[in-house]
Formats: structure tokens, sequence, C-alpha cells
């Protein structure tokens, strides 16, 4: 997991390609967009995730829920996709930022935290945020953090908590806001 300011950097609005407005017989309809990754090392073995979207445009969606693995994309954000032949979504990339940020947490099994995805929950309510656990195997919770939470103040309890040995973190999606915090 990795510093508190990580996070592949997000690209100027001259490098997005222009969003194609028109309309979709479907906008509004909730479909699975999936995203390729290259797994890391030591991590979770898997090669694609899956998110639901809205879908805004016959090749754009928006983002409804956190992802667990993949990087440089967060809930709320627009993303363009193409359809495959079996009618399978596949992104090719992020066309519009949400201002959230997202950080995934993973309490550690022999911290004061147990494995418990709950006591997690518990100390970044107070910030407003919600999550959602991978599994109760594997309890790593992926939290969206809206960019007008008390950025600052999360930090620095992700920080404390890893230092005091409650969990490991990482933010997987960070904008400037979440840098300069």
């Amino acid at each position: 997991m990795s510093s508190p300011d990580a996070g592949p950097p997000r690209p100027s609005r001259d490098e997005r390609p222009p969003r194609d407005e028109r309309p979709s017989p479907d906008a509004g309809r909730r479909i699975k967009v999936w995203f390729r990754f290259v797994p890391r090392e030591d991590w979770l073995p898997y090669e694609t995730e899956g998110l639901w979207a809205t879908r805004l445009s016959a090749d754009t969606a928006r983002v409804d829920n956190v992802p667990f693995l993949q990087d440089g994309v967060a809930e709320g954000e627009t993303v363009r996709f193409t359809t495959d032949a079996d009618g399978v979504h596949w992104s090719t990339g992020r066309v519009a930022d949400s201002g959230n940020c997202t950080v995934r947490v993973l309490p550690l099994p022999d911290g004061p935290l147990g494995r418990d995805a709950r006591a997690v929950h518990e100390r970044l309510a107070p910030f407003g945020l919600g999550g959602e656990v991978f599994s109760a195997d594997f309890p790593l919770v992926a939290f969206t953090v809206p960019g007008g939470a008390d950025l600052r103040a999360i930090k620095e309890l992700l920080v404390r908590g890893e230092e005091e040995g409650w969990w490991h973190f990482e933010v997987s999606c960070a904008t400037e806001a979440w840098r300069a915090a």
C-alpha cells in the first residue's frame, strides 16, 4: 500500500478526448463497465474489475460504485467505453472527473482492529464516508472520499491508523485538492 498522496495523475482537460453527447436509447440505464489492468505482485490475482455505472450516452457512463482494484478512477466519474461483440462494455478512459478520491483500507489481522471491516467504517464514519467491503475473507474496505470532505483530517487519520498498526491504506485515485491537503 502506498502514501497518502499516491494515485496516478489525472489527464489534463486538453488531453481528454471530446465527449460523445449523442443521446442513447439506453441513457439512464445501469450497466456494468469493465476495466482491464495489470495485476500487482503480491496482491489480488485479478486482471479486470466490473463497476456499476449509469449510461449517459452511446459510449459514456458515470461510475456508480467505488473500485476495489482499478486505479485512477473514482465513484461519480464519467468514463468512455466500447462494447464488444458479446455486449460487454470495456472502459477506454476517463473523460470527466467527479472531484472524488478513492481510498482503500485493509485492517491488519494482528492489529487492534483485527480483521474487522466494521471497525474501519466506524473510524471513518465521522467524516461521512461510506465504503464497500471486498469480502469477509479479505476485509479490504474501499471508500469514496468526496472533494468537499475534510481531506486534511482524513489523511491525518489514515496515516495515524497506519502508524499505530490499525491498517494499511492506499489512495488509488487522488485529486489535486487531496494532494494539497
